[in-house]
């Protein structure tokens, strides 16, 4: 069960930052990923360019890129709609998850400078503050710094390309299996022991929890997503 309170976001995006055609992507991302735009649900480009405070040239780049990535899809004689993931599609992300990100635990493990290891504690420690609280845009936003530290330290330029792309849908994923607080708790735990042993050079475990940490929270996530679909049925 979700145990958390619905809150009104804020999803308008703040003008000074430097890489605005990126921020205006994640946080119509975000929007998804909280329910904001629900899935089969048609995007409109008016109401976007509102919510997010921007011009409707930036929202159309940011829903190409979102095309791209799978969130969005072009439906003709409807255009732009949320996608939709399927338990089936879902089971494939996860399954290509586990691999990469175990790779990348192994190669961070033997192959990080100590400024690697710093940055990918202290963004751990930004988890950790996140998940007390009922924020989940705060959420994702920390775990996605933690793994973009997590694949940068592994130097593996092909590697870290393919999980940018697939943590794109993969933040829709982790919205729903971090919806309960016992999830949450025992995520952190998982990320404590993949770090302990990142830091102790130890490919091989780090490979492992980190392939573990996957599965538990494909499980989390497909519970969320066949709740979702039983009540759909009703």
């Amino acid at each position: 069960m979700n145990d958390l309170p619905v809150q009104d976001y804020d999803f308008r995006v703040d003008r000074p930052a430097a890489l605005l055609r990126h921020r205006v992507t994640e946080t119509i991302r975000n929007a998804i990923a909280v329910g904001r735009l629900k899935a089969g649900e048609r995007v409109r480009e008016r109401e976007l360019c509102e919510m997010a405070g921007v011009s409707r040239t930036l929202v159309r780049e940011a829903l190409r890129q979102l095309e791209s990535e799978g969130v969005i899809q072009v439906v003709a004689h409807r255009g732009p709609i949320v996608a939709e993931i399927s338990p089936e599609q879902a089971v494939g992300i996860y399954q290509v998850r586990e691999l990469l990100e175990g790779l990348a635990a192994e190669l961070f493990a033997t192959r990080a400078s100590d400024a690697d290891r710093a940055a990918l504690q202290r963004a751990y420690e930004e988890v950790e503050a996140a998940f007390p609280t009922s924020d989940i845009v705060r959420w994702l936003a920390t775990k996605n710094r933690f793994y973009d530290c997590l694949f940068e330290g592994a130097k593996n330029e092909a590697l870290a390309a393919s999980l940018s792309m697939l943590n794109a849908r993969m933040t829709l994923l982790r919205a729903r299996s971090l919806q309960t607080a016992a999830r949450r708790e025992k995520s952190l735990r998982e990320l404590r022991e993949l770090i302990d042993s990142l830091n102790r050079g130890d490919g091989v475990a780090a490979r492992a929890i980190a392939v573990d940490h996957v599965r538990q929270a494909a499980a989390a996530a497909m519970h969320s997503l066949e709740t979702e679909q039983l009540v759909g049925q009703r």
